[in-house]
């Protein structure tokens, strides 16, 4: 049965591998736990990873695709997504984390919702059974393994998160108001490499009309992000902070050097500003707490993993499963 990516979007919580073997293949059990005589797919921490495990989370893969991880090209990007869960499955089940039936029961209920499969599972089985072969190709005990599994590593993921306090500053904070209340709209021409970019910026400050005419010859090469705050210009265009600040400290017409964007480098025009009310910082402190501190959480979970991995040891066998 051809799988289809509908239901991926409408989960809100991580595609990730079980700790434990697939439902017809026997009671739950370890991921480092396979059967007498199962060919392995690698190991981490020393120990050896079952193959059914890692089909598993290829399983789970082709349903719910890899939203953390963002699209998947290659087949080492793949691979390395599968041993990344995988060792996020083995560290929940290490902790004893635990989806309940309410929460297995809500999420399922959230998907038919999004689905408009307009059946009771509990009421209707013989239907649920039906979508779920028509839309996955899968049986119900896989489906709702997968499904257990998800909340599982997210609930890993948030219980990590939540164990971290991070110090978070008052100049943290009136910097963030500050970047999300400057508003500034620039005009820049974008250029893959600096020595490009520093030409045109010196040819343009010599004559005022070379920016016009340059547009008009290659228009393609000239983007305006729109009137922005200086946190979109920095998260999303990756202009850097102090060169933003520059800009606004410039009047409308002025040119700044080049600097880099998100892929190579930009000249700049200044085309309007807003400044920030600093008055309205004292009403909105508290929102800038809990945002920063909730970006530093994220952070410390990445930092997290990566020692997680570091101390694992991932070994992979074979690229694709299987030993050599």
């Amino acid at each position: 049965m051809k799988r289809t990516a509908v239901i991926i979007a409408l989960i809100g919580i991580i595609a990730c591998f079980p700790e434990q073997p697939l439902p017809a293949q026997g009671e739950a059990a370890p991921a480092a736990q396979g059967k007498q005589g199962e060919e392995n797919a690698g190991e981490f921490f020393g120990i050896p990873v079952p193959m059914h495990n890692y089909y598993f989370i290829r399983s789970v893969m082709a349903v719910f695709g890899a939203r953390d991880a963002g699209p998947l090209e290659s087949d080492q990007e793949k691979e390395d997504y599968i041993w990344d869960h995988l060792l996020l499955s083995f560290e929940a089940f290490r902790r004893d984390i635990q989806a309940t039936p309410e929460e297995l029961d809500a999420e399922i209920a959230k998907i038919l919702e999004s689905e408009k499969a307009g059946f009771d599972r509990k009421q209707e089985p013989e239907k649920y059974a039906q979508w779920l072969k028509e839309k996955t190709g899968e049986p119900v005990e896989l489906f709702e393994s997968q499904v257990r599994h998800l909340i599982q590593v997210e609930k890993l993921r948030r219980q990590v998160r939540e164990s971290l306090d991070p110090p978070v500053s008052d100049q943290e904070m009136f910097e963030e108001f500050l970047n999300e209340h400057n508003t500034l709209g620039v005009e820049l021409v974008e250029f893959d490499e600096r020595a490009g970019a520093e030409d045109f910026y010196r040819r343009a400050k010599r004559n005022a009309r070379y920016w016009e005419a340059e547009k008009n010859k290659n228009g393609k090469k000239f983007r305006r992000p729109g009137f922005v705050s200086l946190e979109f210009l920095i998260d999303i265009w990756k202009i850097p902070r102090d060169t933003c600040y520059a800009l606004m400290k410039l009047k409308a017409g002025e040119l700044h050097p080049p600097a880099p964007i998100y892929k190579g480098f930009g000249v700049f025009k200044v085309l309007e500003k807003r400044p920030a009310d600093e008055k309205e910082y004292g009403k909105l402190k508290d929102s800038y707490y809990n945002q920063i501190k909730r970006r530093k959480q994220f952070d410390g979970y990445a930092a997290w993993f990566k020692e997680l991995k570091s101390q694992a040891g991932i070994k992979v066998y074979k690229q694709g499963g299987g030993k050599e």
